[in-house]
């Protein structure tokens, strides 16, 4: 067993799709049967590994950019800082930003938190040649909640320690023996992959992955490990999962600008627990 930090560090990235809204009920769920390693393939913005805060993890993403902005705020939090508040918050200097590629890792990984701060929506997205391409976000989105309420310097405290990985998912997954966590959260693809949107990888997350991941979570679940899933609410999915326990959750839209138009979604929690 894990015991879970009380002062919960609060991830310092926005991301779409993320799990602030369910981190908390993830990480109790896992703090009591936690002993090993703490496995997060799909890092995005790491809402669970920091409601977890655990002793031993290896977090990872397919997406080397995104690699790369934890590995710098874990090793370079200052260096980080300093370039991140020289940026202007303007439309031109935004646009500038946006088509700019520094050679400098810290530079690359300052210019990433100013993106995702400046955004609009805080959207993360990618066209087909690999570029960025959210519009300027104006209005009160702003990176200064990064130093103002030590976002950046909290999260490196806790990433200390921590591996992080550019890779697959599926070698991650396959590395969870007895004892190990792991929680994935995929972008969600359901069967004839008509969702249509790219969360944050360069491509989509096929089908055909989907059912890699499937089976690589069985795969750890029979060594031993204890897996969670976070997925559509879809026919499809829970065929596909047919082995999973599964827990629905809803929530309310973020996708809408505005509040009242945000429609009601639901979601699976996927979970092999070899405890049960």
């Amino acid at each position: 067993m894990q015991k879970i930090d009380e002062a919960v560090t609060k991830p310092f990235l926005k991301w779409p799709g993320g799990k602030r809204w369910l981190a908390q009920t993830i990480a109790k769920f896992l703090q009591p049967r936690l002993q090993g390693q703490y496995f997060e393939p799909f890092l995005g913005g790491g809402a669970v590994f920091f409601a977890l805060h655990p002793t031993r993890a290896t977090l990872s993403d397919i997406n080397s950019d995104l690699v790369n902005v934890y590995r710098r705020v874990r090793d370079q939090p200052v260096k980080v800082l300093a370039h991140l508040k020289r940026i202007p918050v303007t439309s031109k200097e935004y646009y500038s930003v946006r088509t700019s590629n520094p050679a400098c890792k810290i530079k690359q990984a300052a210019q990433f938190l100013y993106l995702n701060r400046t955004a609009f929506g805080g959207i993360y997205r990618l066209n087909k040649e690999g570029q960025f391409n959210v519009p300027y976000g104006g209005g009160d989105r702003t990176p200064t909640p990064l130093w103002r309420d030590n976002l950046i310097t909290s999260g490196s405290k806790t990433l200390q320690g921590v591996a992080l990985k550019i890779s697959d998912f599926e070698p991650m997954v396959d590395m969870a023996v007895k004892g190990d966590a792991v929680y994935c959260d995929p972008t969600y693809t359901v069967a004839h992959e008509n969702n249509g949107f790219v969360r944050y990888n360069e491509r989509n997350f096929s089908w055909s992955d989907q059912e890699r991941l499937a089976a690589a979570a069985l795969r750890a679940y029979k060594r031993g490990a204890l897996v969670i899933v976070s997925n559509a609410y879809h026919p499809s999915i829970r065929k596909l999962y047919s082995e999973f326990t599964a827990r629905r959750f809803t929530r309310k839209s973020l996708v809408s600008a505005s509040a009242d138009a945000r429609r009601t979604v639901h979601e699976y929690l996927l979970i092999l627990d070899p405890q049960k």
